[in-house]
């Protein structure tokens, strides 16, 4: 398709060419200098137009040859026309397609980017980058496809000028070198102070982006004055970086017009004098080299902003290359986990963000299938840390974890994410209807699967409570849901998928005790058959548990049931002494 496009630009712009050519019978026509065309012709412009439109015009003159002359010019506007809309045409599909890949790419390694990542990045940021950064971009293919369009159009003049006069045309070759290099130092500049207006640009994205997602938060703080103030600081810093950069870019404009015009004048001075010193160029002649000569400098203008468009799209390519180069998460090995049949064995395994902050340290425990297993400790203890290592949202600096004695970092990393569920504290609920988060990932669940996952999770009758039951859309994030109704959702989503190992982060923590009762109900439900891994603050969700262990600076420094925790007086009573007080009292 672009090289489509460059063709039929080529071909526009040689029938622009062609049309002022045509001026030549035109201007003779008009002002009775005998035939329209001379036999033969006293220069190459006058004998390839004879050669091309001859046989049509013959020896006609005057108003008949002007009428000619005029259809001729005509149809070949005709013809351009037709052909220039055709190049960008296909120019626009080139770069809309290509936008839309790249989009479609950088969004795609984006997903496959490791967790820690998104843990550093602004959201704004990502999301600029991958949808107003790629559509920037498409000014460097349209640049592209703007920068032939217009050196075709130059080519063709300048190929209509020698044909007219080699010898005022090699004068204005000469004097165009310096017009470009005038232009050097503006451009050399662009690409960076636009980097500053797309990180800017970025900025104002993360801020609404916050703002819409904590409006509760705003709101109830009475912040919407300070917000607006913190908004508006970002959006003056950007519209200043941008005019400062365009301001910049649009002097290429003006002071390529001036030098292309210092360049004709220059022309015109000369011609004058080959038209009426030495009768080596025809007065009509001399006219038409005019008039392409200032038709030149239209292209000739246009090329001296491509630069600067370019350098613009350059520099939001930059930001998304940015992404598109940081490496993707293990892809992990070749062995797929069929089945979960044994035990999750952590040996000696070690982790840390650097060298001076060890998170996890030389932790050794074994679960096995079927148990249920509770991780308590102070926060930062590394609890979370620890089972994050489990699905491989981070590998271990020492150490390894192994699932029925492979290393998860032999298996696949989709054979394992599928091997393991989990339920964290905030449940991610999409703007789509319930029966679409619950089979969120798997859009070919039935709807019986789908209910019978709501009902596991006893989210069912709350569901059929809802405007449209099943097809209710939710809203973003979930805001027509109470915490607990949340919660459940996400529980039926864990049921539906089925997994043989589940995790619970903080799943019950945020909820009320009306909604935990319910959803420890649900719980019972979802841990049959399963081995689950429960992270928990509060006694209700672990005093079940099969086996407690307790961490503490990385480090497991206790375990076993809750009651022989409790009877050995140690780190597992601190942590919930002052739970126990009101379960003691409850006949």
């Amino acid at each position: 398709m672009f090289a489509a496009s460059v063709v039929l630009a080529a071909l526009g712009a040689a029938f622009d060419a062609f049309s002022l050519l045509l001026l030549i019978p035109f201007l003779r026509s008009l002002f009775g200098m005998g035939p329209a065309l001379p036999g033969g012709g006293r220069n190459a412009a006058e004998r390839f137009v004879d050669g091309v439109v001859g046989g049509v015009l013959g020896d006609v003159e005057g108003l008949e040859g002007l009428r000619i002359v005029c259809l001729l010019v005509l149809g070949t506007i005709v013809l351009k026309n037709a052909a220039m809309y055709g190049s960008r045409i296909l120019s626009i599909r080139v770069q809309e397609y290509l936008v839309r890949d790249v989009r479609d790419d950088v969004h795609r390694h984006l997903q496959r980017l490791p967790l820690a990542f998104f843990e550093r990045e602004k959201a704004g940021q990502l999301i600029a980058r991958v949808v107003t950064d790629t559509r920037d971009a498409k000014l460097v293919p349209e640049s592209l496809a703007q920068g032939i369009r217009h050196l075709t159009s130059t080519l063709a003049c300048v190929a209509a000028l020698l044909v007219l006069s080699w010898r005022l045309t090699l004068l204005a070759l000469v004097l165009v070198p310096p017009m470009v290099f005038a232009l050097r130092p503006i451009l050399r500049h662009l690409r960076l102070r636009f980097r500053g207006v797309f990180h800017d640009q970025g900025e104002i994205l993360g801020a609404l982006q916050e703002t819409v997602s904590g409006i509760r938060l705003v709101k109830s703080y009475a912040a919407e004055d300070y917000e607006q103030d913190r908004f508006a600081a970002r959006s003056d810093g950007y519209s200043r970086a941008f005019v400062k950069s365009a301001t910049l870019a649009h002097a290429a404009a003006p002071l390529s017009e001036i030098l292309s015009s210092l360049v004709a004048v220059g022309l015109v001075w000369i011609g004058a004098g080959m038209v009426l010193g030495s009768g080596s160029l025809g007065p009509e002649q001399f006219l038409v080299f005019v008039t392409i000569a200032l038709r030149a400098i239209s292209p000739i203008k246009a090329m001296s902003q491509t630069p600067a468009l370019a350098q613009q799209g350059l520099a939001a390519a930059d930001r998304f290359f940015e992404i598109l180069e940081r490496p993707r998460e293990p892809a992990g090995g070749e062995r797929r986990l069929e089945r979960f049949e044994r035990a999750i064995r952590y040996e000696r395994v070690g982790f840390s963000y650097d060298a001076q902050r060890p998170v996890l340290r030389g932790v050794d425990c074994e679960i096995r299938r079927g148990e249920i297993v509770a991780l308590v400790g102070p926060s930062g203890g590394g609890k979370s840390t620890l089972v994050d290592l489990l699905p491989r949202f981070a590998d271990p600096t020492a150490g390894r974890v192994l699932i029925d004695g492979v290393d998860v970092r032999e298996l696949s990393l989709l054979s394992l994410r599928r091997t393991v569920g989990i339920v964290s504290q905030e449940t991610t609920i999409f703007h789509e209807s319930v029966a679409a988060n619950i089979a969120y990932g798997d859009p070919g669940r039935t709807a019986a699967a789908i209910e019978a996952a709501a009902r596991t999770a006893h989210a069912h009758e709350f569901i059929l409570g809802l405007p449209d039951g099943y097809d209710t859309l939710l809203g973003d994030r979930g805001v027509r849901l109470s915490g607990g109704q949340r919660q459940r959702i996400g529980l039926a989503r864990a049921v539906l998928r089925d997994t043989p190992i589940l995790v619970l982060d903080e799943a019950t923590s945020a909820l009320d005790a009306e909604s935990e009762r319910e959803i420890q109900e649900a719980l019972h439900e979802l841990f049959r058959g399963r081995t689950v891994i429960v992270i928990a603050h509060r006694l209700s969700t672990v005093r079940e548990a099969d086996r407690i262990l307790v961490l503490e600076k990385g480090r497991i420094v206790d375990q076993g049931t809750h009651d022989d925790l409790l009877s050995r007086d140690g780190p597992y009573l601190r942590l919930f002494g002052r739970q126990l007080e009101p379960v003691a009292r409850t006949p």
